[in-house]
């Protein structure tokens, strides 16, 4: 019997590694399915990453999320995570999406960022597709360009904007509630994945955006350990 295995990637950056762990607590919570986490770092990535940080990047994952699928051998699918969000349900009903004509599937966001500046002074960049790539569902083996020669030389708009694919018919269209932009779009109760795109609730300047409070109860519960106590 051949099991269905989620292949979860989350972005993981050494200033916010609370992110990483609080995200993947959120999913395995509310999963009904197995799930395989795989943290991209960089450190891990050594001789296979080589690209020098763009100062306009906000974090280390910026362009190294689009090895995913030379990480998954160009083979079946994966999921591709920010780590500043938090799964609110099943991870499954977001797998169940998976559709064999397009090379990958994006919530596809049309908007301008509110703000100039982001967490730890990240300059906000606006431009076209933004936020499209913060979650990527790959179908790898139509991914082939994605080799980490050309990861490691394309420009990040030719990442970003998805320009390695031969047209945007190769895009399909998630609904926007798994990609919900924190601040950016009002408060949305069904929301099933929220972005904490300007700044993580860990960061004290975005404690009290929305979601923060479930954040911190998800926090607490990954924290949480059960006293056992020895008997004679």
């Amino acid at each position: 019997m051949s099991i269905d295995v989620a292949r979860v990637f989350i972005g993981f950056d050494t200033n916010e590694v609370v992110a990483y762990h609080v995200l993947a607590q959120s999913i395995l919570e509310k999963s009904s399915m197995p799930v395989a986490f795989s943290p991209i770092v960089l450190d891990n990535l050594e001789g296979v990453f080589t690209r020098e940080r763009n100062p306009l990047q906000s974090t280390q994952f910026s362009f190294s999320r689009f090895l995913v699928p030379a990480l998954s051998n160009f083979e079946g699918w994966s999921l591709f995570m920010d780590c500043d969000m938090l799964m609110r349900t099943d991870i499954a009903e977001l797998w169940a999406l998976r559709d064999d004509r397009y090379a990958v599937q994006v919530v596809k966001h049309d908007y301008t960022p509110k703000i100039e500046t982001k967490f730890l002074g990240q300059a906000q960049t606006k431009y076209e597709k933004k936020n499209w790539s913060s979650v990527i569902l790959f179908n790898n083996a139509r991914c082939r360009a994605l080799t980490p020669d050309y990861v490691n030389t394309a420009t990040g708009l030719q990442l970003h904007q998805f320009k390695w694919l031969d047209g945007d018919e190769n895009i399909g269209e998630l609904p926007r509630e798994w990609n919900w932009l924190v601040n950016e779009y009002e408060y949305n109760a069904h929301a099933k994945n929220v972005h904490h795109t300007d700044g993580g609730p860990y960061f004290d300047e975005y404690k009290n955006d929305d979601y923060a409070d479930e954040w911190f109860a998800t926090r607490d519960r990954m924290l949480h350990v059960t006293q056992r106590h020895a008997t004679a």
